[in-house]
């Protein structure tokens, strides 16, 4: 089993105000990520959780009446930034039966479902312990890591980034090409949502 981990947990600083719960379409952006992977085949959603928490876990509660999805929350998502919500995910998964984790961004409500497929179709089809999407030769979300890696992730120093994981495990990647450039796009300001719904 693949199991998702969506990182939701940030402050929204940048924004202004919560993007997770932003209008998108006929529900919001956290709404239509959870959707999406569910489309896509996901048996297990996690939902990592910090700012603004009870209303995050309303609208997962809401959607785990018809979707695989929870949630946990990242009691240090103040100071953490992502790597302390992937890590929580991650922690949170270990006593799981997944066999990898595919990670995905809360605020990417652009990402596709046929994206998704893609990713996880590449781990079931070569084993590769870490699969990436790459569109014009950078890379996006969502990205997957086996279980093999779980451990170098939550041993990562607090100083570190995800990046700096996948830079070190260059040679283990196995990228999946894709013609959509949603994978490197995410909303942080007013004009980024703005710009995704003209």
């Amino acid at each position: 089993m693949i199991s998702a981990v969506i990182l939701a947990a940030g402050k929204s600083r940048r924004m202004g105000r919560p993007k997770m719960l932003l209008p998108w379409g006929d529900t919001v952006v956290l709404g239509h990520v959870i959707s999406v992977f569910a489309a896509a085949g996901l048996e297990d959603i996690l939902v990592v959780t910090g700012a603004v928490r009870e209303k995050i876990e309303g609208i997962v509660s809401e959607y785990g009446k018809d979707f695989p999805v929870r949630t946990v929350y990242n009691e240090d998502y103040q100071e953490g930034e992502m790597l302390s919500s992937l890590k929580c995910g991650l922690r949170d998964l270990a006593g799981s039966g997944a066999r990898a984790a595919l990670i995905g961004l809360g605020d990417q409500p652009q990402v596709q479902e046929k994206t998704v497929r893609l990713v996880c179709e590449s781990f079931r089809l070569t084993g590769s312990p870490l699969v990436i999407p790459s569109f014009q030769m950078r890379r996006g979300h969502p990205w997957l890591a086996s279980r093999r890696f779980w451990m170098d992730l939550l041993e990562l120093h607090p100083s570190q980034t995800p990046r700096d994981f996948l830079d070190a495990h260059r040679r283990d990647i196995q990228y999946v090409e894709v013609d959509a450039p949603s994978i490197l796009a995410d909303l942080d300001t007013p004009e980024d949502y703005r710009a995704s719904r003209s």
